[in-house]
């Protein structure tokens, strides 16, 4: 009994961190978010709600400076206030923008968004009961090949999760007669806006593709619909 105890521990700290990380992001964004009111963006919303058969896509500004979107565990949609001010600015169009929100609605349409609140305490218990069994063999060294492994596996889920969201983005902004056109420029544009620095770093250690295998993903569907 005493060789599972470690394995035990980390399935229950998995269970414990995955209900607290739902309240803390709940809480957060509860705290720091208010409802977008931009007619410009509306009308193409309403185009996304239209295709969807909905009466409305409600959106939420997320008051940091950070550019992205994100989808909260409840299905609740966000911009970022920095995100929101590039399109202000002029830096990003409406229908840039929308890509992102379509984006988001990709997560939450396929689940992308709760899977990752357990994925997220999953990896946790998982690192702590390897970290816990390998330092037995190989103390000092067990801990940062836990910590290597689990981080390898936090970025191939993310990696398909964006893969599939960017899927179901392509299929809405088709839908909804905006097109596909925006969603490939603007990833062009992610790097500078988000003052991305990634470097040579392989694409299997990064939580999101690289840009160029994610534009030509999606021109590899618009061949297949076109």
């Amino acid at each position: 009994m005493f060789k599972f105890t470690p394995i035990l521990l980390a399935i229950l700290y998995g269970l414990v961190m995955f209900r607290f990380s739902v309240w803390r992001t709940q809480r957060e964004l509860d705290a720091r978010s208010s409802e977008l009111a931009d007619p410009r963006l509306k009308a193409l919303t309403d185009r996304l709600a239209a295709a969807l058969d909905l009466p409305r896509i409600k959106v939420h500004i997320y008051e940091i400076d950070p550019v992205n979107g994100l989808a909260a565990p409840d299905g609740r949609i966000f911009i970022t206030r920095g995100f929101y001010r590039k399109f202000q600015n002029g830096e990003v169009t409406g229908e840039e923008l929308t890509s992102v929100i379509a984006h988001e609605l990709g997560h939450v349409a396929l689940g992308h968004t709760r899977r990752r609140m357990i994925d997220f305490s999953g990896q946790n218990a998982l690192r702590t009961a390897l970290a816990l069994v390998l330092s037995r063999f190989i103390p000092g060294v067990g801990v940062w090949i836990a910590n290597a492994l689990t981080s390898l596996l936090a970025a191939r889920l993310s990696r398909g999760d964006e893969y599939e969201a960017d899927e179901y983005a392509a299929a809405l902004l088709t839908k909804a007669g905006i097109g596909t056109q925006a969603q490939k420029s603007l990833f062009e544009k992610l790097e500078a806006l988000t003052e991305a620095r990634a470097g040579a770093m392989p694409a299997w250690l990064m939580s999101h593709p690289k840009t160029q295998e994610r534009i030509a993903a999606i021109e590899k569907l618009e061949a297949r619909w076109g």
